[in-house]
């Protein structure tokens, strides 16, 4: 493993990665709640998934590697949020940091430069879902400008128990003369706290993917 100081660089994602790619991947579904996916995948499982990717365009993969090796320290993609056509503005972003390169920034430096390369595209909005609890990707997303608005309640069920997740959206790129609705501000989950004198309402959460 590289030393903490070693440089590191961001960079597209290319059909080489995908090994790498999928070994991070397979961590999470064997080790953690982070994914739903429940059975680990080959690479030639996941090349759809790559290959849904390319370098340019509203739905990308970046990847993180040292600046002297091609090692993957984790990677970060934008996504359909739909596949109705009306959707085509927005995209569901993730990251999947390799699980030896912890606390060391990746996440932070994968979302930088994938919010970066979508700049230019024409993208209204970003979400993210959270299987909770999961604090770093919290932080993370909030550093990012993402906003809390909403919570799906025990919406998995893996490792013999069911999961929350919390729903997080961030503007990207305006659309001069589109009407839009004004942002509200809500608590992060874990900010939220209920008082037996004070109960508020829960805010609905965002409406189910017709799967």
């Amino acid at each position: 493993m590289p030393s903490e100081r070693t440089e590191v660089q961001v960079r597209s994602g290319v059909e080489g990665d995908l090994e790498a790619l999928t070994e991070i991947y397979n961590h999470y579904v064997r080790e953690t709640s982070i994914t739903f996916d429940t059975v680990t995948f080959t690479p030639e499982e996941r090349r759809p998934w790559l290959l849904s990717h390319p370098e340019d365009g509203p739905y990308r993969l970046m990847v993180a590697t040292p600046a002297d090796s091609q090692e993957i320290l984790g990677y970060a993609t934008s996504s359909p949020y739909r596949a109705k056509p009306a959707y085509g503005t927005s995209v569901e972003t993730t990251v999947y940091v390799a699980p030896r390169a912890g606390r060391r920034g990746i996440g932070t430096l994968l979302y930088k430069a994938l919010f970066e390369a979508l700049a230019g595209e024409d993208l209204h909005r970003a979400y993210a879902g959270v299987a909770q609890p999961n604090e770093a990707s919290t932080r993370l997303h909030e550093r990012f400008g993402f906003r809390y608005v909403g919570t799906y309640h025990e919406v998995g069920r893996k490792f013999g128990r069911y999961w929350d997740v919390a729903w997080y959206e961030r503007p990207l790129q305006r659309s001069e003369g589109l009407s839009r609705t004004a942002p509200t501000a809500s608590p992060s989950p874990s900010r939220t706290r209920r008082s037996p004198t004070s109960a508020r309402p829960a805010r609905r959460p965002p409406p189910p993917r017709p799967w």
